[in-house]
């Protein structure tokens, strides 16, 4: 009965690691608490199954190489605004998404970085393309 219960725990401990490390972000003024996703399985499940985000926090997804990535809302019932960054920490573009929605939301250029946040963040702190993030150098590297 230890042995299996064992098992379980151990089992569970990649879903706890993937989301365990958090950075501090801004942009301009705005300070954000970022969860970082930079692995092949929490870049998968991202934001998946949650149902609320704190107002100046958000998941920071970070990418093995610059290219063109994208995004869609399976399973995520939280709608999300994301920016997609340059490896420079500028944002090429800001999109809205759409609870549960599996419309693709693409970078509209190479990205390193994706920021998810609550829906209209970005827009309600007045922050838009051409933007730069800084505290991105204290992020894990992507796998």
């Amino acid at each position: 009965m230890r042995w299996l219960i064992a098992l379980i725990l151990y089992s569970l401990l990649p879903v706890q690691s993937a989301w365990s490390e958090e950075i501090a972000l801004r942009i301009g003024a705005h300070r954000i608490r970022a969860t970082v996703a930079h692995t092949p399985y929490s870049r998968e499940r991202g934001l998946m199954h949650h149902t609320r985000l704190c107002e100046n926090c958000g998941m920071l997804f970070v990418f093995p190489k610059a290219d063109r990535y994208g995004f869609w809302m399976k399973n995520t019932p939280l709608p999300l605004s994301i920016a997609f960054i340059a490896a420079n920490g500028r944002i090429l573009n800001i999109d809205e998404m759409q609870a549960n929605s599996l419309e693709p939301h693409t970078a509209h250029g190479e990205i390193l970085y994706a920021l998810e946040m609550q829906q209209n963040w970005f827009s309600r702190y007045g922050i838009s393309a051409g933007d730069r993030v800084t505290g991105l150098q204290r992020a894990p590297a992507g796998q």
